[in-house]
């Protein structure tokens, strides 16, 4: 019995993930601001301003340094200040983008891939997945003290000082000393914010599309630990269950066109199975539209499946 047909009836849940799909396509393929503004009140320190906004009191040196608050010798902060708090940003890929080509427009030189990329769990020479959304690290500009070096940079804003090297090559110092004057960028990949850091980046980047910001990449990677489940629903025979799956995969609408060309293919061999001609066209269809270049050789198809997508094309 083939599978029942979706209607034409709308959930919320599917509504608010359309209005989401709209707002990226309007503001989410721009580098959105990677910091919001935090006005100091009377009550406010360093320490409790990163236990709100990172739940995390050590964090109080990106304050500091973000702020150039070292430079000032030192003063405290005082009622009505504003201060920039570093948050990372979200960029959706588009078609035909490299790693070099987004790190020379989001991070201002196509030599910082190999930061972008390893942020995205990626690498420089791989390509990155159109319509994934990345994270954009935030580049925190430090004045080094008189006696820093980029170890003792690195430790005290990575905790490791064996990252030095990183800074050195993003910095393109190419081994050189610092000098007096000398500004040090520092790509920083793990801000984790609270709750209360996400409500407050919201209210200071707009808040449509702040909330776009950063939930596709977290559906996108919930459903990449899924695939191989629904790999599995197809190599035991669990058809029923793999349509079900894979269908909810794409309700999201938030996947990457990899992903979406991968789900295609499983329903297709799903409908197949199940003898819903119709739907297994139109999988194949959308398979092959997402996938230039793939093998419909009788090797690796099945003849059922062969017959199908020669009407899809």
């Amino acid at each position: 019995m083939a599978p029942h047909r979706p209607g034409h009836y709308a959930s919320p849940d599917m509504k608010r993930r359309s209005w989401l799909v709209g707002l990226l396509a309007f503001c989410g393929l721009t580098q959105q601001a990677q910091a919001f503004t935090h006005v100091v009140t009377e009550k406010d320190t360093l320490a409790s301003i990163a236990e709100r906004y990172y739940g995390r009191i050590q964090f109080e040196k990106l304050l500091v340094a973000a702020n150039d608050l070292d430079a000032r010798g030192g003063s405290p902060i005082v009622r009505g200040m504003r201060l920039e708090v570093p948050a990372l940003g979200h960029r959706v890929v588009r078609q035909g983008e490299t790693w070099d080509t987004l790190a020379a427009e989001l991070l201002g030189s196509p030599k910082r891939s190999d930061v972008l990329s390893m942020a995205n769990d990626s690498s420089p020479w791989l390509t990155p997945e159109e319509g994934a959304e990345i994270i954009v690290p935030f580049n925190l500009r430090v004045l080094p003290d008189t006696n820093d070096t980029l170890i003792t940079i690195a430790y005290r804003f990575y905790g490791d000082m064996n990252r030095a090297w990183v800074l050195d090559r993003y910095n393109a110092l190419n081994g050189r000393k610092l000098q007096p004057g000398d500004a040090v960028l520092v790509p920083l990949t793990e801000l984790p914010l609270t709750d209360a850091g996400r409500q407050a980046a919201r209210a200071s980047a707009g808040a449509a599309c702040s909330e776009a910001q950063g939930e596709t990449r977290s559906v996108q990677k919930k459903v990449a630990q899924e695939l191989p489940a629904l790999l599995a629903d197809i190599r035991n025979g669990r058809y029923v269950d793999a349509v079900a799956r894979g269908t909810r995969f794409l309700a999201s609408a938030e996947l990457s066109e990899p992903q979406v060309a991968l789900v295609h293919r499983q329903l297709l061999e799903a409908y197949v199975a199940l003898e819903a001609t119709g739907l297994a066209t139109a999988a194949c269809a959308e398979w092959l539209k997402r996938t230039p270049g793939a093998s419909l050789s009788p090797v690796d198809l099945s003849p059922k499946i062969l017959a199908v997508c020669g009407r899809a094309q």
